[in-house]
This record gives structure tokens, sequence and C-alpha cells, in this order.
């Protein structure tokens, strides 16, 4: 198994070439904002500086279970609920602003991205909704034929979104009409990161695609191996992601050679988180109930962190600090050099959505449907 697949990556290293692409970079980035899915930089990293001691500032809850997770801009919070609710909060008191449903069908683990004055939004029956940020009124909505898990990334004026019908789409911002759409080969579930103006995911196909932003076209494919269901973090020019086959990958994009592979020695258990990039290090919460620190450049561990079930909430970093999401219910803050455990919050209910943090601020919503914001 091992060997097969490094010589698929080898293989089709000689046999597909990167097309050229204008250089786009990562999102825009914000001093602080955390405007979508990982942030605005895509890497799970904030630039937004949180107190040493977290005090819990407030809680709402809404109607259903929270695997949504937030977006805060500008002083709001957008998070989505399994009752199809988009629900929209003041950041500083945890006030509703407003309320929008989705009709019958649930929000999963699709997270809001806002542009401008827009939020994006997908549901489990399939539909992508624009709703105004002001108002919380449907500005449009695009139907897909396929349930939508994967979160909606903004480039430019076009937003893109997976979907359970196998297709990656691109949408205008401004009225929803399809620029483009790709094809895979299974359910799109992870959510894209952008890179040089090419958007890359791994697919439940077993391959890692890469789809230029600009026309839709194919630049390249490469055999994962396995299933995939984590997003990809991407830093200059190499991306990262776990996969159902117990591992994170690393590839490097100009060349799309295999950097690495890591494993846990003794626990073999599937990857569903996303990773987050440091400037060396990658972090990633795995099935085996553990969140693994791993060097950048030689894939080697660094540290380990054992909670007390699986972590397929995201973590996201902040001051030197891994804010971490357990499906043991509790939020734990580690150091990002050691790991050491620097405080824990107990939620009572597992924590399947990921922490996002800006202004000051970290929300994270859990199953029971209770948003806690802490700072």
């Amino acid at each position: 198994m091992r060997l097969l697949m490094t010589v698929s990556f080898r293989a089709l290293t000689v046999a597909l070439t990167l097309a050229t692409v204008p250089h786009a970079g990562q999102a825009q980035t914000s001093s602080d904002r955390w405007s979508q899915f990982r942030g605005d930089a895509g890497n799970g990293v904030s630039e937004s500086t949180l107190p040493a001691d977290l005090t819990l500032k407030w809680t709402y809850e809404a109607d259903e279970a929270i695997d949504s997770s937030a977006a805060i801009v500008d002083g709001a919070v957008y998070v989505g609920t399994y009752a199809g609710t988009l629900i929209s909060l003041d950041l500083e008191t945890g006030t509703e602003r407003w309320t929008y449903s989705t009709g019958d069908m649930g929000i999963g683990e699709s997270s809001p991205a806002v542009a401008g004055d827009l939020v994006f939004i997908g549901d489990l029956g399939g539909v992508f909704h624009a709703v105004d940020t002001a108002t919380g009124k449907a500005r449009w909505t695009f139907e897909t034929m396929g349930e939508i898990k994967s979160s909606p990334v903004i480039v430019g004026n076009r937003v893109l979104i997976g979907s359970y019908d196998g297709f990656l789409y691109a949408l205008a911002i401004a009225d929803g009409e399809q620029v483009w759409k790709y094809e895979t080969q299974n359910y799109v579930h992870a959510t894209p990161a952008v890179w040089d103006g090419v958007a890359y995911f791994g697919g439940c196909d077993e391959l890692f695609h890469g789809v230029r932003i600009s026309d839709g076209k194919e630049v390249v494919s490469l055999s994962a191996g396995a299933y995939t269901a984590a997003s990809p973090v991407i830093t200059d020019g190499k991306v990262y992601f776990g996969t159902y086959d117990n591992e994170v990958i690393g590839i490097d994009l100009d060349t799309h050679e295999l950097l690495w592979r890591y494993e846990h020695p003794q626990r073999h258990f599937p990857f569903y988180s996303s990773a987050l990039a440091t400037a060396d290090t990658i972090v990633i919460g795995g099935r085996d109930k553990m969140v693994h620190a791993i060097d950048e450049a030689s894939g080697e561990p660094r540290w380990t962190f054992t909670t007390k079930a699986r972590v397929d909430s995201s973590p996201a970093a902040s001051g030197g600090r891994v804010y971490a999401g357990s499906s043991d219910g509790r939020l734990y803050v580690l150091d990002l050099d050691t790991g050491e455990k620097l405080w824990e919050f107990d939620t009572a209910a597992p924590l399947v959505a990921s922490p996002a943090i800006a202004e000051g601020r970290l929300v994270i919503g859990s199953e029971d449907g209770v948003l806690y914001c802490f700072g």
C-alpha cells in the first residue's frame, strides 16, 4: 500500500504540469477578523490577541446542534445550526441581531463566509444561500444536487462551494450566477484552500484536485491514496492535509512531489480535522483522541496532547497558543511549542465545530446547541 501510493505520486509528478496562473496568493488577510472557515488567511491562525486567562463572556442557546464554525466580522458573529437557522449575534453582548431560516433542511458543517454585505452558507438540502448581513434576508440562492457540508471560500468577486453532487462550483457573489463547475468522482466535502489562483482540495474520490479559479480548468489531480474529508492548509507553496488512511500528507505544489507522510506510530486512526499551519509547525486533531503537532519541514512529530474523545474540531492558533475542541466536551488551550495544557473549559457536550478567533474573542458552538464566547 505504501509503495503503490509513492509510485502514484511520482508518476503523476512526471505526467502533470501545473498551468500558468496569475499570482493570487491565499485569501485576502485582515488584522482582526475571521470571515470564513479557517480564518481570513485560510491557515487557522488569527492575528487577534486573546487574554492569557480566558473568561466566559456570554452564551447563546440555539435551536439545535452546532457543527458549523462561526465567522466574526465587524462586531458580528454568524453561525449555522442543524435546525436550518443562520444566526447573527452581537459579538460584545451575544444579543441576537437576526435569524434566517434555510427551510426544512438543516445546516451541518458548512460554515459561514462573509464578503461585503453578504454572508454565505450551504445547507443539507443542497441549497447555497447568500444573506444580507444587515437585514438577515435572502439576496439569492443557488441549488446543487447534493447536500452541502463544504464551507464557502471567497476569491475576489466569486464564491467557491463544494457539494455532495460531486461538483465544486464558482458563483458570482453579486447574483449567484454559475461561472463554472468542476466535476469530481465523488462527494466534495472538504473546503478548498487557495494558492496562486488555484483552488486545492482533497476529495472523497481519493484524489487531490487543483482547479484554476479563473476558468474552472483542472491543473492537477494527484492520488491521495485515501478518502479525504479534511480541508487542506497551504503555506509557502506547500499543502498539508489528513486522510482516512490515518496519515497527514505534505505535497509541494510546484513539483507535485510528496514531501512527507506522518502517522502516529501506535495509534492508527483517521484524520477528519483540518490542520493549521504556523511558521514551522502543522497542528491537527485526530480520531485517535489526540492533537498532533508536526514539524513542517521534516514531517516528524513535535508533540501530542491526548484528550478523552476524538478531535474532529479543527484547531486554531493565536499568540503562541493552540485552541482545540474535543468531542469530550472540552475546549483546550495548549502551548504551541510544547503541547502543555494551559487551560480547559468543560461545555458538557461534544465540540465538533472549530474555534473562531477575532476582535479579542473566541467563539465556538457545541452539539447541545450552545454558542460560547470567551475573551
